[in-house]
Parts: C-alpha cells; structure tokens; sequence
C-alpha cells in the first residue's frame, strides 16, 4: 500500500504554521490538523473540571478521555485556554496519550484525502519523523505578539500588547525546555522566517519549497 503524504509543519505561537497548514491542505488535497487543538481541549477540560492544568494526574485523564468534539469549541480560542494548553503539553503522560491519535490521522486520513498536514510544535520531530516533506516556521517574538493581539481584537477580546508578548515568551520557554518532545527543527526541515511576511507570501514560499523539493504539483 502507498504511503500517504504528509506534510509536517512546526513552530512556536503565532509562527503562521496554522493559516499555512490549512491553505496547504487545501491546494494539496489533505485532510488538516492542528495540533494544538488536541492539547487546548485537553487544557479546557482540566480547567471545566475545576482542575490545575499542572496536575499530571488531572491532565492524563483529560487528554485520555479527550472528547474530539470539544475541538471545534469555540473558547479553545480564549487565551486562558492557550496557557493551559502550553501547561498540560509539557507532561509527558498527557503527550503519550495524544502522539497515537496523532499519528493515526497522519497515516490513515478521513477520505478522500490523499495524505494529511499536521501543524504542531514536534510533528517532524516526533509525531511524524517520516514525514513526507516538514516545514520548520519561525518569527521574533514582538512580531508573533502583534499577530496575536490583532487576532484577539478581530474576536472582540481586550489585548495589551505588553501582556500578550510576556505570555508568548512564557510559552516558548515552556515549549523549547520541556524535558519531552520540546519544539525544535527537524534535521531534515526547512525552516522560513516569516517575521516579515504576510500569509500570501508564506504560502507561495512553502507551495514553491514542496513542489521543488518534494516532486508535488503547484
């Protein structure tokens, strides 16, 4: 049986990795996922429960008993939901018990995509070593932060810049010193910069970088 395609994509917060992902998704014919989502749900079931978010018992049975309808929720969006997520990510148990389900969508997409994009922070890493093709994005934290509260703001959200950019390192910190699974490039991954590129530029990127390397169709 053919492998199917896989295009993995990391990077930290607000790296474009998800617009990516889903207009690649798109263009390709692959079935998406983000990620991320898996983690934030697992985060907003914690927090539903009136649990700690760093309590590995409480994050392991959230992540365990994951309900994949909680990933079109629409609070997965809030930002208190995005610290828990960071949180509950850096357990090792609460990884292990999504890296299965993870791979799975990968490996045997919903028809009739003919492969998947999967965008996290260790997709080409450790999800999906064999990836087909694997994007590494990144971007200056200022730059990521100004994303984030445009994106807030658009969503009727109160932002301040100051807080959003203090969060957004926090999170890197926890995301590149986690003792399981930190997010970092793949060895085989090209990286792009988008700090000042806009998502129609980083979609031409990527598209130019898979049909050249990778032998797909533009």
């Amino acid at each position: 049986m053919k492998r199917p395609l896989i295009i993995a994509i990391d990077g930290p917060a607000a790296s474009g990795k998800g617009t990516l992902a889903r207009r690649l998704a798109e263009k390709f014919g692959l079935a998406h996922l983000d990620t991320g989502r898996l983690y934030r749900a697992t985060g907003l079931a914690v927090l539903d429960a009136g649990g700690d978010p760093a309590d590995p018992a409480a994050a392991e049975k959230a992540a365990r008993s994951l309900d994949l309808s909680r990933l079109s929720d629409p609070r997965l969006l809030q930002e208190d939901v995005a610290r828990a997520s960071s949180v509950v990510a850096a357990i090792p148990a609460v990884r292990a018990a999504l890296l299965e389900a993870q791979r799975r969508f990968a490996h045997h997409p919903p028809r009739p995509a003919k492969g998947a994009v999967l965008d996290g922070r260790d997709i080409g890493t450790v999800v999906c070593p064999e990836a087909t093709a694997k994007l590494f994005l990144v971007a200056g934290a200022e730059s990521r932060a100004e994303r984030r509260v445009k994106e807030l703001r658009r969503r009727g959200a109160v932002a301040i810049y100051d807080d959003v950019l203090q969060d957004m390192r926090e999170r890197d910190a926890r995301d590149s010193e986690r003792r399981v699974a930190p997010l970092s490039a793949a060895s085989d991954a090209v990286t792009i910069d988008t700090t000042s590129l806009d998502a129609d530029q980083v979609f031409e990127q990527a598209s130019d970088i898979i049909a050249r390397r990778y032998g797909l169709r533009r």
